[in-house]
């Protein structure tokens, strides 16, 4: 009797360990398959990420390409985001283009690197040109500008006429950037400048005398003295428009 007794509390066990098996197996089935429909979910959702509207170049700085929107803000499923794939536009922001990205691709991290400190190229768009020009302390205001400063800038030559030559003074360009300047004595003053008015630069300081004066800050208003002779000076004639 006791040995039947035995044997059924075996058998016993042994069923009461497959149904603990059999339940254990159900509900980790279950958790799987809750879990594999969660991801399923969440790799369908929606993500948005930063994409290339045309071709940026290798080179190009993070602000500028931000401030000329080359790219657009795309809506994709999160499975198909790549590695550290640009979400915000200002993550852009000091960092310059490692390679070329072409329309379509998504802007990630990898295709970036840190923008070099003090680069000209962060300040240049489209038909910007930055452009050096040599000044001596007083005509440049050395020491008294600094990169990030606007200046207008005034030329000074000698105007071929009928009764000779002529100097004459006259608005060259206004609202102008500047790029570097030196702290103090005579040095170089880099600008920005359209291609055009970059090669309106050159030549004038190759043949006539520059001028710089400091802008204010805000609200400056442009002013076209027109064409400022000794004339125009002493007997109060109309300046030239």
């Amino acid at each position: 009797m006791d040995f039947a007794e035995n044997l059924f509390s075996s058998r016993r066990g042994t069923i009461l360990v497959g149904i603990g098996a059999a339940v254990l197996a159900a509900i980790l089935l279950v958790v799987y398959l809750n879990r594999y429909r969660a991801s399923l979910k969440g790799a369908t959702e929606p993500a948005t990420v930063l994409v290339a509207k045309r071709l940026i170049q290798k080179g190009a700085p993070g602000n500028i390409i931000g401030s000329t929107q080359q790219f657009q803000v795309a809506s994709i499923p999160k499975s198909d985001l790549k590695d550290g794939a640009l979400t915000d536009p200002s993550a852009l922001r000091g960092l310059v283009a490692a390679e070329d990205i072409y329309p379509g691709q998504q802007l990630t991290l990898a295709e970036f690197t840190p923008t070099i400190p003090g680069s000209l190229q962060t300040n240049l768009t489209k038909r910007d040109r930055a452009i050096s020009i040599p000044f001596d302390a007083s005509h440049g205001m050395i020491g008294q500008i600094s990169a990030g400063d606007h200046v207008d800038i005034f030329m000074g030559f000698a105007l071929q006429g009928a009764g000779g030559t002529q100097p004459v003074i006259k608005l060259l360009m206004a609202d102008v950037l500047v790029l570097r300047a030196p702290l103090a004595g005579n040095g170089v003053v880099t600008l920005r400048a359209p291609m055009r008015e970059a090669a309106q630069l050159a030549y004038a300081a190759d043949n006539g005398h520059l001028w710089f004066v400091l802008r204010p800050p805000n609200g400056a208003k442009v002013q076209f003295p027109g064409l400022v002779s000794a004339q125009t000076i002493l007997l109060g004639y109309k300046a030239v428009k």
